[in-house]
């Protein structure tokens, strides 16, 4: 999968997309990341990307201009990429939205700042997505949870074929299963017995048991 992050603040990004999990599959070729500095397509000698909103008002707004050129060059890399805007006004992010865009070649992810942006750009977004009901400085953070949701959904990454299968909210509607490791009695505090009896219709069934319904 190619990404392409449109930000003013391309070096957030490094701490947490090349460790870990992102950086073996980037490796492995599973994943190829870049950013597109917002900066860079900024208007005149200053290279500015925001000014004040039309009727008045607090705050800044990012301008058009540089949204729809950074986007354009984006595109120019990969044309068929899905362009993801991240807003506290979009769609709420779901373990069912990362899984269906896991399937898809690249995505195009839009880092919001300063009190909003410009309502023309819209025209080049095909989702809007936010992560929760509350506002944050900017859109990076948000970014970084919808690319790590999304790339661990992708085949191979997490190394078995099951294990983002298994995982909390999966089935869109339970969270996973407790778990537990050495020791077995720590403190008085004991892995249930059924764990190990090494039973694994009786385990499964455990399991199942002690999934935690989402709308809990």
């Amino acid at each position: 999968m190619k990404i392409q992050i449109i930000t003013l603040f391309p070096e957030m990004f490094p701490a947490v997309m090349d460790n870990s999990m992102m950086l073996k599959a980037q490796k492995n070729g599973q994943l190829d990341i870049s950013y597109i500095d917002l900066r860079d397509f900024g208007i005149g000698p200053r290279k500015t990307v925001d000014d004040t909103p039309y009727g008045g008002g607090d705050g800044m707004l990012l301008m058009p201009e540089p949204i729809f050129n950074a986007v354009e060059t984006a595109k120019n890399n990969d044309k068929q990429a899905k362009v993801l805007l991240m807003t506290p006004v979009g769609s709420k992010w779901k373990q069912e939205v990362a899984q269906n865009l896991s399937s898809e070649g690249g995505l195009i992810l839009i880092c919001g700042r300063y009190e909003g942006y410009d309502e023309r750009i819209l025209s080049v977004v095909d989702q809007k997505i936010s992560i929760g009901d509350y506002v944050l400085t900017g859109g990076e953070i948000p970014a970084m949870v919808v690319v790590d949701s999304v790339v661990r959904l992708i085949p191979g990454v997490l190394g078995g074929e099951t294990s983002a299968q298994k995982e909390s909210f999966s089935d869109g509607k339970t969270l996973e299963h407790p778990h537990y490791t050495r020791p077995e009695d720590y403190e008085g505090m004991k892995v249930p017995s059924v764990l190990l009896s090494g039973n694994h219709a009786d385990i499964e069934k455990w399991r199942k048991d002690n999934s935690i319904s989402s709308s809990e």
